[in-house]
């Protein structure tokens, strides 16, 4: 089992390549249900992911579940999203979360609601903002001689125009992140373009570059995956793909692991964030085939 002194900080400084791997939240998941799932993944990643509210759809609190984690020795990566609360409240979960133990969080703005949504956003600070208050409270938690805080940010895979610079993401790290993610990507020919303008502005010099793959195992999941994640790149083709499968879960398992082995190949690429709507024991399967 992961150790919560064997943190992703660690891994990332010291490992070629990392994977981590999501928790599957829900609006009525238990404490029994988080730890179960987390078990099953601490000993293959390097990090158990702990989403905040992504799609706009309710689950347990990130703080709880982090809390549930640490307390069995398992290293949480945390997700904290400015779309739901204000700075006061970004400000207070940030110390919520380093009181805790949490040593490696993502900070995000956050992806707008649907339209139709009937929640209110919020959205009083921006990634930035959040960025460099919280690197202040990494260089207080440093002061006090406790451990500082790895920080990370979201950045969206594009095909970039002759003359785009990486500006907003370099503002990013200049604030503070020491890690980016982008947003779920199975587009490879994509991912590349994108990867070699950011080699090229050495933005992977400065940072650790981790691509979100989605670990698919039905129809269901490929269709509304492409049909309903805003800003999520899920081709077509990938989606027939799944629709003429004989077996969709063996079907994409095998696809994602060998998307997996693909991406390691792409210069900037520090590592992968898995994630599914299913099993996480399919993620395990993805990560067994993938290192073999």
């Amino acid at each position: 089992m992961a150790s919560a002194q064997k943190t992703f900080r660690d891994a990332v400084r010291t490992e070629g390549f990392t994977i981590t791997g999501q928790l599957r939240l829900h609006q009525d998941v238990s404490a029994r249900e988080i730890l179960g799932q987390a078990r099953i993944l601490a000993p293959r990643v390097n990090a158990v992911a702990i989403t905040d509210n992504p799609f706009g759809v309710l689950h347990l609190s990130g703080l709880a579940a982090a809390a549930i984690l640490l307390r069995d020795g398992i290293d949480p990566l945390l997700h904290l999203s400015a779309r739901d609360r204000n700075r006061i409240a970004l400000k207070s979960e940030l110390l919520g979360a380093a009181a805790l133990g949490v040593t490696s969080l993502l900070l995000q703005r956050g992806d707008r609601l649907p339209r139709d949504s009937e929640v209110t956003q919020v959205f009083d600070t921006g990634a930035k903002k959040f960025l460099a208050t919280a690197r202040q409270l990494s260089q207080f938690q440093v002061s006090r001689g406790e451990p500082e805080l790895f920080l990370g940010t979201m950045a969206t895979v594009f095909d970039p125009e002759a003359d785009w610079q990486p500006t907003e993401l370099q503002a990013k790290i200049t604030a503070g992140a020491e890690f980016i993610q982008t947003q779920a990507c199975l587009d490879l020919d994509l991912l590349r373009r994108y990867l070699k303008r950011l080699v090229a502005a050495q933005v992977t010099w400065h940072c650790h570059l981790v691509v979100s793959i989605p670990v698919l195992t039905s129809v269901e999941s490929a269709r509304w995956l492409f049909e309903h994640s805003r800003g999520a790149v899920i081709p077509q083709s990938v989606v027939r793909r799944f629709e003429q499968a004989a077996d969709a879960e063996a079907f994409g398992v095998a696809y994602c692991a060998e998307l997996i082995q693909a991406v390691k190949e792409i210069p900037g690429v520090r590592g992968v964030n898995l994630s599914t709507m299913g099993d996480v024991q399919a993620m395990v399967e993805v990560i067994r085939r993938a290192t073999q």
